[in-house]
C-alpha cells in the first residue's frame, strides 16, 4: 500500500502514553504496534483467523495484529451460541484463532497475543485486500460474511473524519461491541486511521462515559437512553464537542433530552456491514431529529417506487433506499448470487430500508422494508411514524410497531410498549390509541397498543421486531 490503513501503528502521530485504553488498560500507540508486530508474526501462512471478540486490549491487538499481516479477520460476537459460532468459522474458512476462546467445541488452533516485541510482521498489502470479514445478523437466513477491503475501510473513516471534523485533536469515548461495524470500524479502526486517543469503557455505562471527558463519544440509542437517566453523568459530557448516535432510530424524545442535558444537538448516521457508514449529520451542519443526515464524501444515494421508479426528494414521499459509492463490501463470501440479487442492473445496492429524502438532501429513515413499511387500508405507513408518536406520550419509554395479516385492511397496525406507568387492563391502550390518532392521520393510528415489561433486542439495541407476536 502507498499509504497505511492504520497510520497510528506506523508512527504518524504522537506516541501518547495513554493513546488507547480498553476497559482499564492503557497502551501507546508504540506499544499496540510492538504488540500487533509481534503477533502478526505468529500468523505465518494462515489464510483467515478469527478472534472472540470480547471488549478487551487482547482483541485490540488481535484486529490491529491481522490487519498489520495482510490477513483476514474474523470477529466473533463472545456470547455466540455453538450453532451461530460454528457457522461463521467453517463458512469464513479460519484457520487459525487468535488468543484464547471460551469455544470448547472448536478444534481450530490458537496464536498466543504477544503484548511486546519488535514491530515487524508488516506484509505489503493491496488497498482492494480483504481486511475484515463480518457476519451480517442473519434475519433472513444462515448469517453472511460480508467482505470488507481495506479500501472501503481507508474511504469510510476518511469520509467521517471530513463530515465530523476528526482529528488527532480529538478524545474517542465508546462502550460499544467490538464485532460490529459501529464499535470496531468507527470506534476502533477510526481512532487508528485519525490519530485521535481511545477511551473504551469495556461497558457503555453512563458513570465511565462520564468520567472519560472526551471530546466525541458514540452510543446507541439505548446507551443514550440510559445516559439520559444519570442526570449528573449525562451533564458531564458538555465539555465534549460531538455526541454521536447510530445503529438504530434515536427516538425524538431522546434527542431532546439529550440536548437539554448536555447543550449539543446529537450527529446521528446510517449504515451497513455491507456499505458502512454512508450517511451522517455533519459536524458543521445541522442536527435535526429523526434524519440521519447527508451521504458522506464519495457516497450517493436514490429512492425508488415499488416498480423501480426514481421518486424526487420532496421530504414526503416514502421509498426503498439504494446507494452507490466508495465505500460497498466486496460481496458475500462463497455467495454469488446473494451478492448479485443485491445489486440493481444499473449497480446501486439494494439496502432494503425504506427512506424519505429531503430536497435539501437530508435523509429520514424509515425503517426496514420487510418490517415498517405497514400497507393499512390502501395506504403506506412508516412504523416508525408511529413509534415517534407513541414516544411523545409522557408515560411511554419504549415503543415498536408491526404490521399483523388482516383480511379487511391488508395489515393491522399493533404496538407495543412499554413504560412503569403503563397499565395492561386496556385503560393505556385506549389512551395510546387516541394519543396517535390526535397526532398523525387517523388511518395512521395502532389498531391495539400492548403494554409488555421489555421489547427483545440484540446486541446493539436494535429491536427484533420478528420476536414479536400479539398475545
Amino acid at each position: 500500500m502507498t499509504e497505511p490503513l492504520l497510520p497510528a501503528l506506523a508512527g504518524a502521530f504522537d506516541d501518547l502514553a495513554d493513546a488507547i485504553s480498553v476497559a482499564g488498560e492503557t497502551m501507546s500507540w508504540s506499544e499496540l504496534a510492538a504488540g500487533a508486530g509481534a503477533t502478526a508474526a505468529e500468523l505465518t501462512g494462515a489464510a483467515v483467523v478469527a478472534v472472540q471478540a470480547r471488549a478487551d486490549m487482547d482483541t485490540v491487538i488481535a484486529i490491529a495484529a491481522a490487519l498489520y499481516a495482510g490477513i483476514p479477520i474474523v470477529p466473533v460476537p463472545p456470547d455466540a451460541g455453538p450453532m451461530e459460532r460454528e457457522h461463521v468459522l467453517r463458512d469464513s474458512g479460519a484457520t487459525l484463532v487468535l488468543g484464547s476462546a471460551d469455544w470448547p467445541d472448536v478444534a481450530l488452533p490458537a496464536a498466543p497475543i504477544r503484548r511486546s516485541g519488535l514491530p515487524g510482521g508488516v506484509v505489503s498489502s493491496h488497498p482492494d485486500d480483504i481486511g475484515l470479514i463480518v457476519y451480517t445478523s442473519g434475519t433472513t437466513g444462515a448469517p453472511k460474511g460480508a467482505l470488507l477491503s481495506r479500501r472501503a475501510i481507508a474511504n469510510d473513516l476518511d469520509g467521517l473524519a471530513d463530515a465530523w471534523a476528526w482529528t488527532p485533536d480529538d478524545m474517542l469515548c465508546h462502550g460499544l461491541p467490538l464485532f460490529h461495524v459501529h464499535g470496531l470500524v468507527l470506534g476502533l479502526l477510526g481512532p487508528l486511521r485519525v490519530g485521535s486517543r481511545l477511551v473504551h469503557t469495556g461497558r457503555p455505562l453512563p458513570e465511565a462515559y462520564a468520567r472519560a471527558q472526551a471530546t466525541m463519544y458514540f452510543g446507541v440509542p439505548t446507551v443514550w437512553s440510559r445516559i439520559c437517566g444519570d442526570e449528573a453523568s449525562a451533564r458531564s459530557l458538555s465539555t465534549a464537542r460531538l455526541l454521536v448516535s447510530g445503529s438504530a432510530a434515536l427516538p425524538v424524545p431522546v434527542f431532546d433530552q439529550i440536548e437539554g442535558l448536555t447543550g449539543h444537538r446529537p450527529v446521528e448516521r446510517y449504515g451497513m456491514t455491507e456499505t458502512l457508514i454512508t450517511v451522517a449529520g455533519r459536524a458543521d451542519g445541522e442536527r435535526r431529529p429523526g434524519h440521519v443526515g447527508v451521504p458522506i464524501r464519495g457516497i450517493e444515494t436514490r429512492i425508488v417506487d415499488d416498480d423501480g421508479t426514481l421518486i424526487e426528494p420532496d421530504g414526503e414521499t416514502v421509498g426503498s433506499l439504494q446507494l452507490r459509492g466508495t465505500t460497498m463490501f466486496d460481496g458475500y463470501l462463497g455467495r454469488p448470487e446473494a451478492t448479485a440479487a443485491s445489486y440493481t442492473a444499473d449497480g446501486w445496492f439494494v439496502t432494503g430500508d425504506a427512506a424519505v429524502i429531503g430536497s435539501d438532501g437530508f435523509h429520514r429513515i424509515v425503517g426496514r422494508q420487510s418490517t415498517d413499511v405497514l400497507k393499512t387500508g390502501g395506504y403506506k405507513v412508516g412504523a416508525g411514524e408511529v413509534e415517534a408518536a407513541l414516544l411523545a406520550h409522557p408515560d411511554v419509554a419504549e415503543a415498536a410497531v408491526i404490521g399483523v395479516p388482516d383480511d379487511d385492511l391488508g395489515q393491522r397496525i399493533v404496538a407495543f410498549v412499554v413504560g412503569p406507568d403503563l397499565s395492561a387492563d386496556g385503560s393505556s391502550s385506549r389512551q395510546l390509541i387516541g394519543f396517535v390518532a390526535d397526532q398523525l392521520s387517523i388511518h395512521k393510528r395502532p389498531r391495539a397498543v400492548h403494554v409488555v415489561e421489555e421489547l427483545p433486542r440484540n446486541a446493539m439495541g436494535k429491536v427484533q421486531k420478528n420476536r414479536l407476536a400479539e398475545p
